[in-house]
């Protein structure tokens, strides 16, 4: 079945309604079938994309032309239906916004998504985006889809609740502004401290959120984690722009989270029947996979902090083999030894 297409109009139209949908799904597609070429199309053509009859065609032909201003014109010579877009600066673009109920519908699980990541983010915002699209969908005659019981998402280990200071840091990263923040990062000693950050980035990393910037007070590139930040002021100062590939270079060198230049390369050996599955994950962009003789598959992950590397390492037991370097597989060792310890209690 064929997707309806919802036509919303920004503006007062110069025609009267919204007639019958499948008038509007019709010149939708017709629309995509002119503007993706360069030649002419035949009627013969038309009349076989849109599964429709001469006259359908003829009316659709007319309407585009006609009631939605397009440049559509015929070509004798070349017997077939084109855009003139000679007179016109810009390619001609169907007023209003158009959306088919797939992509209104995508746009759903979308925000179902965002809902369920992390729930009281953006609620408000959400909340308003389900109400207007739900509005299309009743506008098509489509029914209205109940997303959070069609889709279930899991999540383990997310801590941000609040989405106060979360919105105040999205508003200056879009803006490009300068934020002022009070920060206090986890540990038993740690200490509430003011920073002054241009953002860069905002990450979504395992169930939470991190706040790429660069810190005026240290003059260089900080990760921060959100839910740790207390409060954000936006300021009229104008962000400072970090160069993309000294950005993709500070977060994507190391391993998960943790920043900074990879400096070792972790090489694991992951048995036949964990292989299947490890081959087709991405663990990291520059890793490298190989499949061994034995019938294992091997990984090599470059990395500099190992403290995420090793809780992955740790989840597969006894399905992976640290070969190399040395001083990881003392790492797991030692916690291999360390559990045997709780247990033996």
């Amino acid at each position: 079945m064929r997707s309806k297409i919802i036509y919303v109009t920004l503006s007062p139209c110069n025609y009267k309604g919204f007639e019958i949908m499948n008038r509007f799904d019709r010149a939708y597609r017709l629309h995509a079938l002119l503007s993706n070429r360069r030649t002419p199309l035949s009627l013969k053509s038309i009349m076989e994309q849109l599964e429709c009859s001469k006259s359908t065609a003829d009316r659709d032909i007319e309407n585009l032309r006609d009631n939605l201003q397009a440049p559509l014109e015929y070509s004798r010579d070349l017997n077939g239906y084109f855009y003139n877009q000679s007179s016109s600066k810009t390619p001609y673009e169907l007023p209003g916004l158009w959306f088919s109920t797939e992509e209104l519908h995508g746009l759903l699980i979308c925000q179902q998504l965002l809902q369920n990541i992390s729930p009281g983010i953006l609620s408000l915002q959400i909340k308003s985006l389900q109400k207007r699209i739900n509005n299309m969908l009743s506008k098509a005659h489509s029914p209205l889809p109940i997303v959070s019981d069609k889709i279930q998402f899991t999540s383990v280990g997310k801590r941000l609740q609040d989405d106060s200071q979360f919105k105040r840091i999205a508003t200056a990263l879009f803006c490009n502004q300068q934020v002022h923040i009070d920060y206090q990062p986890r540990g038993k000693d740690s200490q509430t401290s003011k920073r002054t950050l241009s953002p860069q980035k905002i990450i979504y990393h395992r169930d939470n959120w991190y706040l790429v910037a660069h810190c005026h007070n240290k003059n260089q590139l900080r990760l921060f984690s959100v839910d740790r930040i207390n409060s954000a002021k936006s300021l009229e100062e104008t962000a400072i722009k970090i160069a993309d590939k000294k950005l993709q270079d500070f977060l994507n060198s190391s391993y998960g989270i943790f920043t900074g230049k990879a400096t070792h390369m972790a090489i694991l050996e992951f048995t036949k029947d964990r292989a299947s599955w490890i081959a087709d994950e991405l663990w990291h962009s520059e890793q490298q996979g190989e499949w061994l003789k034995n019938g294992n598959f091997q990984l090599s992950i470059p990395f500099s902090d190992s403290r995420e590397l090793v809780m992955d390492i740790l989840k597969h037991g006894a399905e992976v083999k640290v070969t190399a370097p040395p001083f990881l597989q003392q790492i797991i060792k030692a916690q291999i030894k360390k559990m045997q310890g709780i247990y033996k209690k």
